[in-house]
């Protein structure tokens, strides 16, 4: 140790002799590193670590996959429905515990100001299975759910925020959507369930799922539920999956009449990979790109030092010749590297804590388990790890080429610094070859999501975002209970709201464009044949809206007329059919006064007239297919639902407002929220923000994409070219005698600024040859991020080339104007 310390003594004095070359080394791998290790504490958080909850492995997920019918997934996935959890809890035997849940929301009162807040219907079984017990209290049990018990439990975060962390919160009593509920039981602080995308999702409390019978009966075409489950010691997942088939062929053959088109089989996977599924390709993405980033600042790094060794070379050769053995020269040479990048360690991981800090609210929705990404001990043993790696290998090189000096021909050289050795050139030239390449694939990679972003920013939505404020509302239906206070107070809010000044349209919905929230229907259209594929049931988004609400978002009417106040439950049913809905079931015809009704042919719901076509809207991001859609007015949707039973949404009526203004839509949130209050005092909004940015919301992740892959490719860029800079003016000064003797022999100074160019365009040109193998390579892992921009496009592919090849070319012409103005008596003379 006490040798150790002496060499680290003897290398730092050495490094701060150069505090230039120091201070830039440090910085730059520091930006590296802590870039690095930023990225892995996502990966970390997100892909590494293992679930917050006992024996994670035995956690699986059982879902339907829908057979004869297109669900949009890749396998016609879907999640379950309220009868299978009911029979797959009651009859599957590969479960210590298994149990269905339902994201939702609630209006909360009775603790300070009524909120809008989320929350999970849960079935009994769900908690038993996490195997986490609470803080305080206890959970709900079967019997409790059975008998609609109206019990919940708290998240930690709601009972420290809303409670203010009253020991004696067990037994009391708040009002849901104003119905009491009591506090039985607190979770510990780090439990969240369900494991939803994105920390604004997080669930506040838990209260029984308590099945009602429209949706055991009616809405056992509805697989909207999930479900959760622990494996029994032994069972593996397809014994589960085994299991699980017999329960649903059973479930099957119990299907009522409407559903006779439906098929399902069961499928079981670990919940961990379900949790991550979606964000797994974004992850490894930027891990791969800031992998790259750490690459070309390695390269430069062993460049620095291949330079800083060159120029010791007589003091090496002196050291040799007085005796130092060669393990010795390297060893000083490596720990020196090991001090720089130790050093940018440090730093990067002080950068990645401020980096995380401010940037994790930027984090898209899609990645899961939010909270749980920082700089915990893996992270940093990963940066320090990383950091001493680097330092070897950036070192090895250098140290190798400086051990390998000639000592009889560098101490016969004397002073002369004229030459630097074939093989070091070469060594150099690879290194900033490589970095051109590299930084090659990142250019292109950001230029295609680039153009890719800019491709879905032009895509028609179907309306018009601009000048409109949007919010949502749910009714509770203890003061709301039928579909005529529902109505009493729509017409109340619209005409309240229509006589606002400012106000050019105000309209109500169950839907609101780019929100990703709709409901998927069966319908028939009368006169159309279904292909045997679509297995006999045609799927559009049903949509109830009332008031003006075509006009307050702004689609356009493309045939026939929008609803009027005179299309009530008096009336004939009427609807409105998307352009899309319409070609589909009727091409090549005029779908005004055509028959349409929802459900399937085997159900005996009322027609209804097709009055008018609107144009065909965006229901998520600008980048995901177009749906058929389907408008109905609210008053008539009881008449429409026939067979189907009364619309019943058992957590209250709710939807959307929007607001069509002539005035900047954030100048109404306050007349929108009072006029709602005006009506019922206790009714909170929630999502209040102008359409503009509920569509920026969709965009989030492709810009988040876009933006991290772009900034990693300019520090990428940037290295490269510092790599170019410091290659060609390190050449330089080695040749300045070369230089100065064909000046003096009749070289024009241009001819000079001419031949170091070419040698850095050499590079250049041979580094993004390299690279544009690299970036065809690469295009299988960019092309999943593309929209409307294929991988190889080559307009991007050209001016990312071109960029490129301009930046090292600007890299070269300061080193070469110097070389072209070196002072020829001074330069000879030293010769």
């Amino acid at each position: 140790m006490r040798t150790f310390f002496s060499d680290l003594k003897i290398a730092i004095r050495h490094l701060s002799k150069s505090p230039g070359f120091s201070a830039t080394a440090i910085l730059m791998l520091a930006l590296a590193i802590g870039a690095t290790t930023a990225i892995f504490s996502l990966v970390e958080g997100v892909l590494l670590r293992p679930l917050p909850f006992p024996d994670p492995s035995r956690l699986v997920v059982l879902s339907d996959i829908l057979k004869g019918l297109d669900t949009g997934g890749g396998n016609n996935e879907a999640g379950v429905t309220a009868p299978d959890i009911r029979n797959y809890s009651r009859d599957t035997h590969s479960f210590t515990s298994l149990g269905g849940y339902h994201t939702t929301s609630y209006e909360l009162s009775g603790v300070g100001e009524p909120a809008n807040v989320n929350a999970a219907r849960m079935s009994s079984g769900v908690f038993p299975a996490l195997a986490v017990q609470p803080l305080m209290g206890r959970f709900f049990t079967k019997e409790e759910d059975d008998q609609h018990q109206q019990v919940m439990v708290l998240s930690y975060s709601t009972w420290q925020t809303r409670f203010q962390g009253d020991p004696n919160v067990l037994g009391r009593k708040v009002l849901l959507n104003r119905k009491p509920y009591l506090i039985i039981g607190v979770m510990p602080r780090n439990f969240e369930f369900p494991l939803v995308p994105g920390h604004l999702n997080r669930s506040e409390f838990w209260v029984p799922i308590s099945f009602e019978p429209q949706e055991l009966g009616t809405g056992s075409a509805s697989w909207n539920f999930e479900m959760v489950g622990r494996l029994k010691p032994g069972v593996t997942i397809p014994q589960a999956i085994e299991d699980a088939n017999v329960v649903a062929k059973e479930t099957v053959r119990n299907y009522p009449a409407f559903m006779a088109g439906f098929s399902i089989t069961s499928t079981v996977r670990p919940l961990d990979e379900e949790t991550v599924e979606e964000a797994r390709p974004l992850i490894r993405t930027l891990f791969l790109a800031v992998a790259v980033v750490l690459l070309i600042a390695c390269a430069n790094l062993a460049g620095l030092l291949l330079v800083r060794s060159i120029r010791r070379r007589r003091e090496i050769a002196v050291r040799l010749a007085l005796g130092a053995s060669s393990s010795t020269l390297l060893w000083q040479a490596i720990l020196e590297s090991l001090v720089l990048s130790v050093s940018g360690g440090v730093l990067g991981l002080i950068l990645a804590a401020i980096a995380l800090r401010v940037g994790i609210q930027a984090l898209p929705e899609t990645l899961p388990r939010i909270s749980e990404i920082g700089l915990d001990w893996p992270v940093v043993a990963f940066a320090l790890v990383l950091a001493i790696v680097t330092g070897i290998v950036c070192g090895l090189a250098p140290a190798f080429a400086a051990i390998r000096t000639s000592v009889n021909d560098t101490l016969k050289e004397g002073g002369r610094t004229g030459t630097s050795g074939g093989g070091h050139a070469r060594l150099r030239s690879v290194l900033v070859i490589s970095e051109i390449a590299v930084a090659l694939v990142l250019l292109a990679a950001s230029g295609l999501l680039l153009r890719s972003f800019e491709k879905m920013r032009q895509v028609d939505l179907g309306f018009q975002p601009d000048h409109t404020l949007v919010a949502s509302y749910s009714l509770p239906k203890k003061q709301y209970g039928n579909q005529t206070a529902v109505n009493e107070f729509s017409h109340e809010l619209i005409a309240r709201l229509q006589a606002l000044p400012g106000v050019k349209s105000v309209g109500l919905t169950t839907f609101l464009p780019a929100s990703g929230q709709n409901s998927s229907s069966a319908f028939v259209a009368e006169g159309h044949v279904l292909p045997p594929a679509a297995g006999g049931l045609d799927l559009g988004t049903s949509i109830s809206v009332q008031g003006d609400y075509f006009r307050a978002v702004g689609i356009p009417l493309l045939k026939g007329r929008l609803f009027t106040p005179d299309d009530n439950a008096n009336q004939p049913p009427v609807v409105i059919v998307n352009q899309m809905l319409a070609q589909e079931s009727w091409p090549d015809q005029n779908p005004i006064g055509k028959r349409f009704r929802i459900g399937s042919e085997t159900m005996t719901t009322p027609w209804a007239t097709v009055v008018g076509v609107v144009s065909d809207v965006k229901e998520n991001s600008p980048d995901l297919p177009l749906k058929q859609q389907y408008y109905k007015p609210v008053e008539q949707e009881e008449a429409m639902a026939g067979s189907l039973g009364s619309p019943d949404d058992i957590n209250g009526n709710g939807g959307y407002i929007a607001v069509r203004t002539s005035m900047a839509p954030e100048q109404m949130e306050n007349l929108l929220r009072s006029t709602v209050h005006s009506i019922d005092p206790q009714l909170p909004l929630t999502q209040v923000q102008s359409m503009e940015h509920a569509l920026s919301d969709t965009e989030a992740p492709r810009r988040f994409n876009t933006a991290l892959i772009s900034s990693f490719a300019i520090i990428a860029v940037l290295l490269a070219v510092l790599g170019i800079y410091s290659v060609i003016a390190f050449s330089v000064a080695l040749r300045v005698q070369e230089m100065a003797i064909r000046m003096a022999l009749g070289s024009q100074r241009a001819g000079i600024v001419r031949l170091v160019v070419l040698s850095g365009a050499k590079l250049a040109i041979i580094g993004c040859a390299i690279g544009l193998v690299g970036a065809f390579a690469a295009s299988r892992i960019i092309k999943t991020f593309l929209f409307g921009v294929s991988a190889f496009d080559p307009i991007v592919l050209t001016l990312a080339t071109l960029s490129l090849l301009l930046l090292a070319l600007a890299a070269s012409l300061l080193p070469a104007r110097r070389a072209a103005s070196v002072d020829l008596t001074q330069a000879l003379r030293s010769e």
